[in-house]
């Protein structure tokens, strides 16, 4: 007897090991039933439909896929969605509730990106910088953003926006320093699906 669609994804899912995780993405709390050895990645992109963060390499090199854990910066490709159960998880769509963010205003008028694919990438590791170093160096900035890589080379103009952010005071409230009643949905705020 051919089983149902309900009963066929509950077999698949027993069979997958999956397991439900609430993640708190972007001040809102999600369940998803996933493996445990999921990549927050494709948690991100694919279970909660925020396509912002980027796929580059796999392997944690590139850093298109980074985004805030607890406010730190790290690679979502090889971060298991069980490692990061109920901790603040910001994407880019969470940096600002409007777009707004220092450093995506700077990334405009400075015209970062050329291709945009990493562009997301080094946005999230740059406002991890300016949240522990709010007016960096040079050389502050070269060891914070050294492992995002940017196949057009517009390295130069990254740290100039990075300045230009640090320079411009943050009047509005982002998404790690807003209420939660601030802060959009999952799929309130979207970035590039590039």
């Amino acid at each position: 007897m051919p089983q149902s669609g309900v009963a066929r994804r509950l077999t698949t899912s027993i069979e997958r090991n999956d397991m439900p995780y609430t993640l708190n993405v972007n001040g809102t709390s999600a369940t998803v039933d996933v493996p445990a050895d999921t990549p927050l990645l494709w948690v991100i992109r694919d279970v909660l439909d925020l396509k912002g963060t980027k796929f580059g390499c796999g392997i944690g090199q590139c850093g298109a896929c980074t985004v805030h854990v607890r406010g730190r910066a790290v690679r979502s490709c090889q971060t298991p969605v069980s490692a990061v159960a109920d901790a603040p998880i910001t994407t880019l769509e969470g940096l600002s509730p409007d777009g707004t963010h220092p450093l995506q205003l700077a990334w405009q008028e400075i015209d970062v990106p050329q291709c945009g694919y990493c562009q997301a990438g080094q946005i999230m590791s740059a406002a991890a910088l300016l949240s522990t170093t709010p007016q960096p160096t040079d050389a502050d900035i070269d060891t914070a953003m050294n492992g995002n890589l940017c196949r057009c080379g517009t390295y130069r103009r990254i740290r100039e926006a990075i300045h230009a952010a640090a320079a411009m005071p943050a009047s509005r409230p982002t998404l790690e320093t807003a209420g939660a009643s601030e802060a959009p949905t999952p799929g309130g705020l979207r970035a590039s699906r590039r």
